[in-house]
């Protein structure tokens, strides 16, 4: 049996909400989507990730073929508005089938997974600060506070297709796990250690513990919005 928690906050210093949200026990499928571009167009993005991505998957398409297909509809869209910005989104998804799980991501929209106490960050975030991590140039922490870790090298809308890097890993639910999926509204003010002990309270519901992660980035500071769905296997 599956469990979910779900929650979306605007945060404390934006007006906006530009995150979307989804999640279906029945089709398996869950998604969180971070807009981005001003001017209500990262509203506009993220709706249209969710409402493609669900769509293609209803239709059978593969996980990571439906974000290709919603990265060339919002482009699509993006056109005819005749914008010179850009509008784009990040995001993150899981599939759940059966014990085996799913997941596909591009940006620094995270998923992680939860399993016999331990949190391990499955996704890689798609960011300027992560490509200095990768070249040793920075550390971990140093990336918390650098000036540019809120700079996305894919996004939705905004990669060309043909560049557009998905990536997908596949794994084990078994019962007792849990995959978090979360928008950099989250992660920006609460650290690993943080969401780990919140998931760590063993009694609370998937739900109790998605409102605990939520008002931990508020009390953070929250200086942006914050989506956060918690999907337990039973």
């Amino acid at each position: 049996m599956i469990e979910f928690g779900h929650l979306t906050h605007v945060g404390l210093r934006r007006e906006l909400n530009e995150d979307t949200y989804y999640g279906d026990s029945e089709l398996g499928l869950w998604l969180v989507a971070d807009g981005m571009g001003g001017h209500l167009y990262g509203e506009v993005a993220s709706a249209l990730a969710r409402e493609t991505i669900v769509r293609e998957v209803r239709e059978g398409t593969p996980l990571a073929q439906a974000i290709r297909i919603a990265d060339e509809e919002i482009i699509r869209a993006s056109k005819r508005r005749n914008e010179a910005l850009p509008m784009g989104t990040t995001v993150v998804a899981a599939r759940v089938s059966g014990n085996r799980f799913e997941v596909a991501w591009v940006g620094d929209s995270r998923v992680y997974l939860w399993r016999e106490g331990q949190l391990a960050q499955l996704s890689q975030d798609h960011s300027y600060v992560q490509e200095l991590i990768a070249q040793g140039a920075i550390t971990n922490e140093q990336a918390r506070s650098h000036p540019h870790r809120n700079v996305v090298t894919q996004a939705l809308g905004v990669t060309d297709p043909v560049q557009l890097n998905v990536e997908t890993m596949t794994g084990e639910l078994r019962p007792g796990m849990q995959l978090l999926l979360c928008s950099d509204g989250l992660t920006e003010e609460v650290d690993d250690r943080g969401i780990a002990r919140i998931l760590s309270h063993g009694e609370c519901s998937a739900q109790e513990c998605v409102d605990g992660l939520v008002a931990a980035a508020l009390d953070g500071g929250g200086s942006d919005n914050v989506t956060v769905i918690l999907v337990r296997r039973h």
